[in-house]
């Protein structure tokens, strides 16, 4: 009541306002107009726009006044530092509000996973807030660390942070309406909350389906094609500009006049090297300004379009009663974040967080202890040649997490089959790490455009087991046993020897170091990767990383051995 009272009292001219923002070019994402004003604050939220007086002011003449980026669909664990760490990364680029999905974590860890992705963020000058993973394990065509019911999922639904079910992956799980996929639907809906979509590759009639679901977004479209026809059906299409996928630039031509207000902006995975140097969705508003849209436009997308989306009926507009989360940028043309305001608080200035590094929460033992793999062997990595030099292969491609496949004829001694530098061909392993079973799947992949040596690491969407590729065993074996040494992380060996490693400590995910050590560490794999032979134009970390996730056509390897998405069944290396 004194709150509100003292907000109506400021709009009124009749009370100094704690703090204003005097002479902003203020962007209006309602009606795509620019006026220039005082933006009057308190209590962490918008009173007024106009003429005002502050206790404190702060000149913004000069400046541009836009809303507080919000990323529509983004999981922390890919910027491999905690989520406390991460808001200091991403709220000076602008980022005030995230949407975000634990999957990852919840893979490894389960609900208590999920329990410190929440606590971590709690105290934080970034609003975060939570979708629960629909798929845990994503499919049952490989082995994760938990497996997460409805019931598992329901008390969350209490959190006020957490506002919907996360990227609804199980297709087949929706389609025949298994008991335990439809409970989880039934329940968001019930609680009133979002449902977010994964609809990669699907038809008009399996767009219908998750329609008829409940299901309202999708953020895996890699065509215009794709977007116009989500649009159509009545989804919102979250556009993905991330480390492995890139798709704005695909995506956009799809955005007009007529549509734009079915648009937003997502992440979904970046890592931290990139949202350090390049930034978040500030990024990419840049990208779709350089691409020909309005920047006015773009800003409304990564703003107001993101929080109608959500339901977050406070945020997404510099206008009076709105959250005072604000941007202002050097200009609408340069689209540079200066000064970031947090429901008020000044948080972030010239790049830099104003208070200093966020206070993170103790780590639980039991998700520091996350990587429980069986002895290796000599032969743990050998792929017998069954009497044929054939052999199915992942097709890399570039930037992106969907592959192709290919048959081809690899080199073979002692009855087996061998990766090949001449023909860009690395073995490719997964190994199960969660609950010693032993399993490893075993294959070949080709355009990583590596020379030499071997890496691993426990980052393996969406099961997160060891993935590595190399071109001798005894590399690959010694890289293993290094992640399963660290509990969790990124190794590099070349000739028996480890180049450069980074430790991930939190479920074998992410770092609970500062984020300038961690992306110190991390910079020194991604140079460590020049000393294999590396001369790809893409980030290795993300491309070995999404070649275990079996949701995503075509050919993918699991613990369980090669999975292709077209017949929807693991198939064999020999051909």
């Amino acid at each position: 009541m004194n709150e509100l009272t003292r907000r109506i009292r400021i709009a009124a001219g009749e009370e100094k306002a704690p703090l204003v923002l005097k002479g902003a070019r203020i962007v209006n994402v309602f009606t795509k107009e620019v006026e220039t004003g005082d933006i009057a604050i308190a209590d962490g939220r918008i009173a007024g726009i106009g003429q005002f007086s502050g206790v404190e002011e702060i000149d913004a003449s000069g400046k541009t006044a836009v809303p507080g980026f919000i990323d529509g669909h983004v999981h922390i664990e890919s910027s491999m530092v905690s989520p406390s760490r991460f808001s200091d990364v991403v709220v000076p680029h602008g980022v005030t509000s995230i949407v975000t999905d634990p999957h990852e974590i919840a893979n490894v860890s389960g609900t208590e996973g999920i329990r410190y992705m929440l606590d971590d963020s709690e105290d934080v000058p970034l609003h975060a807030y939570f979708m629960l993973p629909s798929c845990v394990p994503a499919t049952p065509f490989e082995n994760s660390g938990s497996i997460l019911t409805s019931q598992d999922l329901l008390p969350f639904y209490d959190h006020p942070r957490v506002i919907g079910l996360a990227e609804v992956m199980d297709y087949p799980s929706v389609a025949g309406a298994s008991p335990d996929m439809t409970k989880k639907l039934a329940d968001a809906e019930e609680a009133g909350k979002n449902i977010d979509g994964h609809a990669a590759g699907f038809t008009k009639e399996q767009l219908m389906i998750y329609r008829a679901a409940g299901i309202t977004t999708d953020h895996e479209c890699t065509t215009a094609e794709q977007a116009l026809e989500r649009v159509q059906s009545g989804m919102y299409v979250i556009i993905r500009e991330g480390s492995a996928a890139k798709d704005l630039r695909s995506v956009l031509p799809a955005v007009s006049e007529k549509n734009a207000r079915r648009f937003l902006f997502c992440t979904d995975d970046k890592h931290l090297d990139e949202l350090m140097e390049q930034g978040s969705i500030d990024d990419s508003i840049r990208i779709a300004v350089e691409e020909g849209l309005d920047a006015v436009t773009a800003i409304q997308m990564a703003t107001l379009n993101a929080a109608e989306c959500f339901g977050l009926k406070q945020k997404g507009a510099v206008a009076p009663g709105y959250d005072a989360d604000i941007v202002l940028l050097d200009d609408l043309e340069s689209l540079q974040v200066t000064d970031v305001f947090t429901s008020g608080e000044h948080t972030a200035s010239n790049g830099k967080m104003i208070h200093g590094p966020s206070s993170q929460k103790p780590l639980p033992a039991s998700l520091s202890r996350t990587v429980n793999l069986e002895e290796l062997s000599r032969d743990t990595f050998h792929v017998d040649s069954e009497g044929t030099k054939e052999a199915l292969t992942i097709d890399y491609i570039p930037n992106s997490i969907v592959t192709e496949k290919s048959v081809l004829q690899l080199p073979e001694k002692n009855r087996l089959l061998l990766p090949s530098k001449e023909l860009d061909v690395m073995k490719l392993a997964v190994l199960e790490r969660h609950h010693q079973t032993g399993n490893v799947g075993r294959g070949f992949i080709r355009g990583l455009t590596f020379e030499t040596g071997a890496f691993a690491l426990t980052v393996a969407h969406d099961s997160h087991n060891i993935v590595t590729a190399g071109f001798e065993d005894e590399d690959m074996k010694i890289a293993a046993e290094r992640v399963k040494e660290m509990q969790g992380g990124l190794v590099l060996v070349k000739h028996g020897k480890v180049l450069a490693d980074l430790p991930l400590d939190i479920s074998g995910l992410m770092s609970s170091a500062p984020a300038g050590e961690a992306v110190e560490g991390l910079l020194s794999v991604e140079r460590g990767f020049q000393n294999l032979g590396f001369k790809g134009g893409f980030n290795p970390i993300s491309a070995l990383s999404f070649m275990c996730l079996p949701v995503i056509p075509l050919l993918k390897l699991t613990d369980m051995g090669y999975f292709d998405s077209s017949r929807g069944e693991h198939v064999s290396v020999k051909p």
